[in-house]
């Protein structure tokens, strides 16, 4: 298996079902705009409303005049810092949800520094650190602290970098150390029952089955799997191409059970029964996973899925769409896989990140190295 833009040949294409609303071909790797929150529990995750998140509605806003003048709109945000985002995605590729969490961070930065009669521009590390404290002040969450202050000291970095300010205020700033805390992956017999649960023929349960046993199956991200288009499914050669963060691109291999839930999903009776007259949105049309009306099933319509089929088997309390993911990568170690097959198949950057998500211990690499390499310290045997 191999990963990034040197992986296996693309899949073959699967053609979409229906006619497509407006003039041309459906787009090719669109994906929702929309961000979207888990919804209420119990809510239906074929009935959340496809709507474009605050985020999205935040992004239209009319920046502010520039870096010198905050602007009075609480809502809008100067012209370097627009600036700043468009970079962010076109130069450093960070994702949709990424750049929403950065929009947030900095409107709060900047609503802070207006509270305080400080432009952006003449903002100084103390300004930094005091709204720092106050955020820990606030309660919030150390990882929200911490990327409050990556997205500030970035988007300082940047205008400094740029010559729109004589400093950089955030660059001796360090933020918080975040505690490692990762979702407990489910037993295989857990997972068992959970898939287990889903039974039926109809479209929607065919559908779940699917999702289920790919995320698990794979990996994926709850964005990946949503994101998926036809195209991107070859179940000839059992392989799925994914869209990581930063719109990396990884090529993965798909396991029986999940290539034959795919099947029965795409097959008859199942996706085509959801392909609505006219799609509502072009991207829609290649889509693999649709939700009762014929549209892309969202983030949050995904999470519902997940968390509905839980609460049937008594997980709803501790499952989520990443406890699969981690369930996935925790059940390969456990079984003897490579950790370097691992972060492959998970599409992290770093083999540290795998190391962490996966809890490999340092105790356990000493002692696959003492107990592989022939110049290892080994206890003479009694």
């Amino acid at each position: 298996m191999t990963s990034g833009r040197t992986a296996a040949p693309a899949p073959a294409p699967v053609q979409p079902e229906g006619p497509v609303t407006g003039q041309g071909a459906p787009l090719d790797g669109a994906v929702p705009d929309a961000v979207h929150r888990p919804g209420r529990r119990g809510a239906d995750p074929d009935r959340t409303a496809d709507r474009g998140s605050g985020s999205d509605r935040e992004s239209r806003a009319h920046p502010g005049p520039g870096v010198d003048d905050v602007a009075d709109d609480p809502h809008a945000l100067p012209l370097d810092v627009e600036e700043w985002l468009s970079w962010l995605a076109t130069e450093k590729g960070r994702a949709p949800g990424t750049l929403a969490a950065y929009r947030r961070d900095v409107r709060r930065w900047c609503g802070w520094l207006r509270d305080r009669h400080t432009p952006l521009g003449e903002a100084a590390e103390h300004h930094v650190e005091a709204y720092v404290a106050d955020l820990r002040a606030g309660g919030l969450a150390p990882a929200t602290v911490a990327r409050a202050v990556v997205a500030v000291r970035s988007l300082h970095r940047f205008l400094a970098d740029e010559g729109r300010t004589e400093r950089d205020p955030g660059a001796r700033v360090e933020a918080p150390r975040v505690p490692a805390g990762l979702p407990k992956a489910l037993t295989e017999d857990q997972v068992t029952a959970l898939i287990g649960a889903v039974v039926g023929d109809e479209p929607v349960a065919r559908r779940d089955r699917a999702m289920l046993e790919v995320l698990y199956g794979t990996g994926l991200r709850i964005s990946e799997l949503v994101g998926l288009r036809l195209g991107d499914v070859d179940l000839e050669s059992a392989l799925i191409r994914a869209f990581g963060k930063g719109a990396k691109e990884r090529v993965v291999p798909v396991g029986r059970p999940a290539v034959a839930a795919l099947v029965d999903w795409l097959g008859a009776g199942g996706r085509p029964a959801l392909v609505p007259e006219r799609w509502a949105r072009r991207s829609d049309a290649d889509a693999v996973f649709l939700n009762r009306r014929g549209g892309r099933l969202t983030r949050q319509g995904a999470w519902l899925v997940v968390k509905r089929w839980g609460s049937e088997v008594g997980l709803d309390a501790v499952l989520t769409p990443h406890v699969l993911r981690h369930s996935c990568a925790t059940h390969m170690l456990d079984h003897g896989a490579d950790i370097r097959a691992v972060q492959e198949l998970l599409g992290h950057a770093s083999i540290s990140t795998t190391q962490v998500y996966t809890k490999v211990s340092s105790e356990r690499l000493v002692a696959a190295y003492r107990a592989a390499h022939p110049r290892a310290v080994r206890v003479p045997p009694g």
